[in-house]
């Protein structure tokens, strides 16, 4: 959470010499999963949060009343088990000792006397109480989001400038252990505006009222961004995590709204990370969040997940009134695998916002235990097919979106489901939870504007008894992802700046950096996958100099995949050569293969191997970032 962008140029840093790193240490295979789980979110989180419904006006009987309402309506047995409280809770930090202090005046439960005075225990042994978890807000500077962005709030924490001082900078350990040992919270969001907000040039910081902080976050400008001084803040947080909890029990997310390239590294810090700047309750914005994952999907994984940001379902354009729009948000945040995160005044919402947070089979999909994000099998700016492997074999989710006000038509084939094309393919709307007519080869839907068409398909897989590659996501760990140079990526959707409304700034430029980085069945430019000008519909594309991490755990006897130069390289003079491990051990080495050349043929036996790793190391600098292939890439 947070309330505007600080600056509003857009940096693209463009490398006219990218480094080479063939040797590098990053490119040595580790023979093991080195992705180590942060909490413990084997699916996506779901729950409720207090700030797009109440922001910093939340009280305690209005946390509870809700709570009450997700229980009573059945929204927890859906999976809604999470209740967190956001910006407004805090009242000082304690000089004494550094305690942090309640306002007791909205959470009256914290009233607790003694040496404590006040403690959000009693309100989580509620929550328990009744089969919640609990979560709580903070940030990992020393002043948090509505301070910086509403001076005339009521909730603001009072006092003098160290009493201000309520996040968690400078007390991480301490912090952390009141907020997870001494008050029992599961789950903590952790936001960045401390590291942005409060630069010399702020009036209120330069007449005293704060304390100057770097910045370390500078907004669409990641070459102004401390990229490492920001991963080295958040580690401090998920390591006093894992030393309160070392059960793991708990969930960090991570809320500095797609800044400091959190996109890629994420999943190293935090269980979930925010890859987009707060959404609203405009369709823009909800475009704009959702683009914001939606190429994204070789980050995340069970235990480690994009985040868009929190539903706006029930609220502004997406409320009552709504119901099209309300659909299409949930199904596009469930098949992106992304948290279910409640974010209206549900004592307002009416039974048809109960039916489509609670719609089942919607729910199960988001769930799956595979923990497979839905990749692109269609893109146009105006409409989307976006498929998800479930884990039963043969089954497929689809989200058909129209993106547009206008009426479209999307025909579905089976080459986007990677089903057999004579096969029969049976279908099951997932909002109407029943069952269409199937259909072989392709089927047309119409859709009206800003329709999501949410199905689950059943085929024969085009596999065979193998897996594609494209097909598996959440078993892949992008150990080291080939960029050298951050780039904003230019694909998200820019809508009107809700921040700088009307024309008067430069626009809304691309904001987010990781341009460049890995893509199922896409090149990492947004390219289709093609060697020597032939197309592949499925396969990996990834940067040379890269490194990936398949989680096989035995399963599989052979690896197979067609490799090369992809056709939209930057650079075409260096040579790759494409390596293939099993549990530490070189299965399998390419020629070293050169643009131009047609794809080469490689394959391993990876029997009984644990973890598989592709590498593709480049052998000589080059001009331009090197784009390779691996096509049709498959496990048996």
């Amino acid at each position: 959470m947070r309330y505007a962008f600080m600056a509003f140029t857009s940096a693209v840093a463009l490398a006219s010499t990218p480094a080479f790193a063939g040797t590098s240490a990053a490119l040595q295979p580790s023979g093991a999963w080195s992705l180590r789980e942060t909490g413990s979110a084997p699916t996506p989180p779901m729950g409720w949060n207090s700030w797009n419904a109440f922001g910093t006006g939340i009280t305690e009987a209005k946390v509870l009343g809700s709570a009450e309402i997700i229980r009573n309506s059945g929204l927890e047995d859906k999976g809604y088990r999470s209740i967190n409280i956001d910006d407004g809770w805090w009242l000082k930090r304690r000089i004494s000792d550094g305690r942090m202090q309640v306002r007791t005046s909205l959470f009256p439960s914290a009233a607790v006397g003694g040496p404590e005075e006040s403690s959000l225990r009693p309100f989580t042994d509620k929550l328990h109480a009744m089969g919640f978890k609990a979560g709580i807000y903070t940030d990992i500077g020393r002043n948090a989001c509505a301070q910086a962005w509403s001076p005339d709030n009521p909730n603001l924490p009072e006092g003098t400038q160290a009493e201000r001082e309520v996040g968690l900078h400078g007390h991480v350990n301490q912090d952390i252990t009141l907020y997870f040992k001494d008050w029992n919270f599961d789950y903590i969001k952790v936001d960045a505006c401390g590291l942005s907000a409060y630069r010399p040039g702020n009036p209120r910081v330069d007449n005293g009222h704060f304390r100057p902080f770097g910045p370390l976050v500078v907004d669409a400008n990641i070459n102004q961004t401390n990229v490492a001084e920001v991963k080295r803040l958040y580690g401090e947080v998920r390591d006093a995590l894992k030393q309160v909890r070392p059960s793991g029990d708990f969930v960090l997310s991570l809320c500095n709204w797609g800044s400091a390239n959190v996109r890629s590294w994420g999943k190293d810090f935090g269980t979930i990370w925010r890859t987009s700047n707060d959404i609203d309750t405009s369709w823009g914005r909800m475009l704009h969040n959702f683009d914001s994952v939606s190429t994204r999907e070789l980050y995340a994984g069970p235990g480690h997940w994009n985040d868009p940001d929190m539903l706006e379902v029930g609220n502004g354009q997406f409320d009552g009134n709504h119901l099209t729009e309300a659909r299409t948000h949930m199904s596009l945040w469930a098949i992106a695998a992304a948290p279910l995160i409640i974010g209206t005044d549900l004592t307002k919402a009416p039974q048809a916002m109960i039916d489509v947070l609670g719609a089942p089979e919607v729910i199960a999909v988001n769930q799956d235990p595979a923990g497979n994000q839905g990749i692109l099998a269609y893109t146009d700016s105006e409409r989307q097919v976006i498929v998800k492997t479930l884990a039963k074999r043969g089954e497929k989710a689809v989200v058909l979106f129209n993106r547009t006000n206008e009426p479209t038509d999307i025909t579905l084939t089976s080459a986007h489901l990677k089903f057999a094309a004579g096969q029969l393919i049976q279908l099951r709307d997932l909002w109407a939870r029943s069952d269409l007519p199937g259909f072989t080869g392709m089927k047309m839907f119409h859709l009206r504007p800003h329709e999501a068409i949410m199905l689950k398909a059943t085929g024969v897989p085009l596999a065979g008894e193998g897996r594609y590659l494209s097909e598996m996501t959440g078993r892949i760990n992008v150990a080291q992802d080939g960029i050298t140079a951050l780039e904003a990526d230019p694909i998200i959707h820019r809508m009107m700046d809700p921040y700088n409304p009307g024309t008067i700034s430069d626009g809304n430029r691309p904001l987010y950096a990781g341009w460049g980085g890995p893509r199922a069945d896409a090149s990492p430019y947004d390219q289709t996958l093609r060697i020597a000008n032939v197309p592949f519909r499925t396969g990996l594309g990834i940067l040379a100099n890269s490194r990936l991490e398949i989680k096989a755990q035995g399963e599989f006897k052979r690896f197979t995949a067609k490799v090369g130069l992809d056709d939209s390289t930057r650079g075409k003079r260096a040579a790759v050569r494409f390596e293939i491990y099993g549990d530490g051990k070189r299965l399998a080495v390419s020629r070293p293969m050169r643009f131009g050349m047609a794809a080469n043929d490689i394959s391993a036996d990876i029997t009984g191997a644990k973890v598989v790793e592709l590498i593709a190391r480049q052998l000589q600098p080059d001009t331009g970032n090197v784009v390779v292939s691996w096509a049709d890439a498959r496990v048996e």
